[in-house]
């Protein structure tokens, strides 16, 4: 997620470099320059970064097109809601780095309505974190247990989990609801009770 130019050049071909380097020059040249009804050229190669510079390296490269082009929140908002699963996790990963403030969330909050486990994983990082009230945040781990996204992928969960007593409640509703549907329970539901501090 966080390749510099150079590292990620080391990795592809030559015409996945060359493709890099414009569409690196296309986001910087429009940096500054934001409009919020109109793509810029970048934008295109934000879409087509996987199939050029392959998938596994897609979420680093879009990272870096949005940092080049100093993405704003309205940016951000407008690649999410016209971008693919995979361009919308790009967007969600890049929260962190490019949105100071709760202005984001409701990319958060549409990306935990969804099944998609990509997408739910992305949403429930350090920016859910930070700016989540503690209702959205209690939710949003449920959502992860519900979908089966592992809970090792909720940022800080040790330390909003500590104490919340309203949190073991779900926890132990769910579990119940669980078991009289004759479902397993998954363990992590009981690690996170566990640090609640409300095991029993």
């Amino acid at each position: 997620m966080t390749h510099g130019h150079a590292e990620l050049a080391g990795l592809f071909a030559p015409d996945a470099v060359s493709w890099l380097d414009a569409a690196l020059a296309e986001a910087t040249a429009a940096a500054g320059r934001d409009d919020d009804n109109v793509a810029a050229p970048w934008e295109l190669r934000f879409a087509a970064a996987g199939r050029h510079c392959g998938q596994d390296h897609a979420d680093a490269v879009r990272t870096l097109l949005l940092r080049r082009a100093g993405a704003t929140t309205a940016t951000l908002t407008r690649l999410y809601q016209r971008g693919t699963a995979a361009e919308r996790r790009a967007v969600l990963l890049a929260l962190p780095e490019r949105v100071t403030g709760p202005g984001a969330l409701p990319l958060v909050e549409d990306a935990l309505r969804t099944n998609d486990t990509r997408l739910v994983a992305a949403a429930v990082g350090p920016y859910a974190a930070a700016h989540l009230d503690a209702h959205g945040w209690r939710h949003a781990v449920l959502k992860c247990l519900f979908t089966g996204v592992a809970l090792d992928t909720v940022a800080d969960l040790a330390v909003r989990a500590h104490g919340d007593a309203e949190l073991a409640r779900m926890l132990r509703d769910f579990a119940a609801e669980r078991a009289a549907a004759g479902r397993p329970v998954p363990a992590d539901l009981h690690r996170a009770l566990e640090l609640t501090g409300e095991e029993s």
